[in-house]
């Protein structure tokens, strides 16, 4: 299950507020189940920059997936999932 897997840290908003802009908006469409290329497509960039937004998300909130990083963004809305 995804949930155990996801590293346990009151500092979650810390790890997220050092995501830019860019990085956020692509977090909210990696949640939304985005492919890389849906992602580059919506934002005309390219496909390659998207996955390198998506690779800085992964470091920065410490998870190995884009799954547990959707599901953090998820977590991390100021009211909760929906």
């Amino acid at each position: 299950m995804v949930l155990t897997t996801l590293p346990r840290s009151p500092r979650l908003p810390c790890r997220r507020e050092s995501l830019t802009p860019r990085e956020r908006e692509v977090l909210a469409l990696v949640a939304t189940g985005q492919t890389n290329r849906q992602i580059a497509e919506g934002l005309v960039i390219s496909e390659k920059t998207a996955a390198v937004h998506v690779s800085n998300i992964l470091q920065k909130l410490g998870v190995r997936r884009r799954v547990e990083a959707a599901v953090l963004s998820v977590l991390a809305r100021p009211n909760g999932p929906r």
